[in-house]
């Protein structure tokens, strides 16, 4: 059974320098609103499927915490079933934490968004406001607009016109971008709000791209000066960087080495890194395209594009103190990964160098394709719980029917009649939901993952009819059957999701620019 941890004990583990894992086993809502700096989201619902990923070797001390330690104790049973051997849990939770006189911060990977406003600050990165942009644009100025989001960001919503380049690409793809521009156009770089668009930007200010700006607050910023977006843009497709690029990024990265302390590793390097990784956590993280990712990849390393590695440190590196290893197909984009962890403090940060050309120039192969990513129990899951079609479902519909995903995705649709009962809360709530342990429950959810576990839980709780729909309510949309939308049956506003993008409304919107902003303030006074 998982022991408990005193916020003071906490808090010296926190400035200490032992690897260890604080993870905040809420909802993302929730988090947001206040959580212990230093910790990395994994919500309840997640842990089966994220875990193996942020914290790989199960030896590793592992701080679990919550508002007030009740969950958190359910979580550490979870965790502790999937072989995890030093668990704690924070006593009494952050209530406790912030009783006993510890700070704490809101909003989501805020390591990474302080690191982006200080590089601003410092750096004096140029930026340009949406209304000049599109004034300037309207007056028929020459712009090429670079997204440095997500493809998958991108295609959601983009500022009209512009194109698809992730952040992590940027350095890789600007020479065969720039080079095809007329002189007297400027460039953009932009993101969804700040950090991605700032880094991106200082990325091209550095290498000595000129006439560069990030656009200030980036689609965000776009909306609340009254400018509508464009959705489902296609241009997302990178094409292969010439031999003159690949020069140009390569000796940017040297650059970087150099003035960031960046350490190279060989593939006899690597080999003992990894090795290294046996006795302790090593995080190994693949910067390069989906794509590339799937086609081929050094054996043991996660896929993690450079752009969002740079936006989600604190998801990327869960044990504090762990060594970071990068790799592409070169050492452009891993060194470039590599130096903004540098300057973000991270002490032990490696490039691999050649990469994966390196890697099979040894003589060794590639692992092809996505690893599979259902979470831990759900093969055995499915062997003990009964699975029902959307058509028998619909036909003989049981008495009492849950959905475990997000707020969010209920609101979205759920099957006629379904009560939200969230899978973090579930052994608290289904006692008032479902009083008798001999009525029929139906359990869905998204896609039938999460809904199969937490049937596994209803059955140990001893619930005796329990079913799951077959494929979740991605099988039901499939099949044509009647949804129901809205929180019906919710009775107190959800806390459990942060709306992003256009799902915000302006005042979230400009609340939560502003604070992002305020971030690098205190960076204005300093001296570098």
């Amino acid at each position: 059974m998982a022991d408990k941890i005193a916020a003071q004990a906490l808090k010296g583990l926190l400035e200490g320098a032992a690897p260890f894992a604080l993870i905040d086993v809420r909802e993302a809502g929730e988090y947001n609103s206040s959580h212990i700096p230093g910790a990395s989201l994994i919500a309840r619902r997640q842990l089966e499927l994220s875990i193996k990923h942020a914290v790989p070797l199960t030896d590793t001390h592992v701080v679990l915490c919550d508002d007030d330690g009740r969950r958190a104790q359910l979580a550490a049973a979870s965790v502790e079933r999937l072989g995890y051997r030093r668990v704690s849990v924070l006593d009494g939770g952050i209530n406790r934490w912030v009783t006993d006189g510890f700070e704490t911060e809101w909003g989501s990977n805020v390591p990474s968004k302080d690191f982006g406003e200080k590089v601003e600050v410092v750096n004096h990165v140029p930026e340009i406001e949406a209304k000049e942009l599109a004034e300037r644009i309207a007056k028929g100025e020459k712009f090429v607009i670079l997204d440095s989001r997500t493809p998958e960001e991108f295609q959601r919503f983009c500022i009209p016109g512009g194109r698809s380049v992730p952040g992590g690409e940027l350095s890789l793809r600007i020479t065969d971008i720039a080079k095809n521009l007329d002189r007297d156009t400027t460039i953009i770089v932009n993101c969804a709000g700040r950090t991605r668009s700032i880094i991106g930007t200082r990325v091209l200010q550095r290498m000595g791209i000129p006439n560069v700006y990030g656009l200030k607050n980036g689609t965000a910023g776009w909306v609340l000066a009254g400018h509508k977006l464009e959705t489902g843009a296609d241009r997302v497709r990178l094409a292969p960087p010439s031999a003159e690029g690949v020069a140009a990024a390569e000796a940017y990265a040297a650059k970087l080495a150099a003035e960031d302390g960046v350490r190279s590793l060989d593939v006899a390097g690597l080999l003992d890194v990894i090795e290294r990784g046996r006795q302790e956590v090593v995080y190994l993280i693949d910067v390069r395209t989906a794509e590339e990712y799937a086609a081929g990849h050094i054996p043991g390393f996660r896929w993690f594009p450079g752009g969002q590695a740079v936006q989600r440190s604190d998801d990327v590196a869960v044990v504090k103190n762990a060594p970071i290893v990068f790799a592409c197909d070169g050492k452009a984009r891993a060194t470039l990964i590599a130096s903004w962890y540098r300057q973000m403090g991270y002490r032990e940060v490696y490039a691999v160098s050649g990469g994966t050309s390196a890697w099979t120039a040894s003589g060794r192969s590639l692992e092809r394709g996505v690893p599979d990513e259902a979470p831990v129990g759900y093969r055995e899951a499915r062997g003990h719980v009964k699975a029902v079609s959307p058509a028998e479902l619909h036909a003989s519909p049981p008495p009492a029917i849950i959905f475990v995903d997000t707020s969010q995705d209920f609101a979205r649709g759920h099957v006629p009649g379904a009560r939200w009962v969230p899978r973090g809360w579930l052994e608290l709530w289904i006692g008032d939901v479902v009083p008798s342990k001999s009525t029929p429950v139906a359990v869905t959810c998204l896609n039938d993952r999460g809904s199969m576990l937490a049937a596994v839980t209803l059955k140990e709780l001893g619930y005796q009819r329990v079913s799951v729909l077959d494929g979740g309510m991605a099988a039901w949309q499939k099949a044509g059957l009647p949804l129901e939308k809205g929180l019906s049956g919710v009775m107190a506003p959800p806390t459990d999701v942060v709306p992003a993008g256009p799902d915000r409304n302006f005042a979230d919107m400009q609340n939560y620019l502003r604070w992002e902003e305020a971030l690098g303030y205190k960076y204005a006074s300093v001296k570098h």
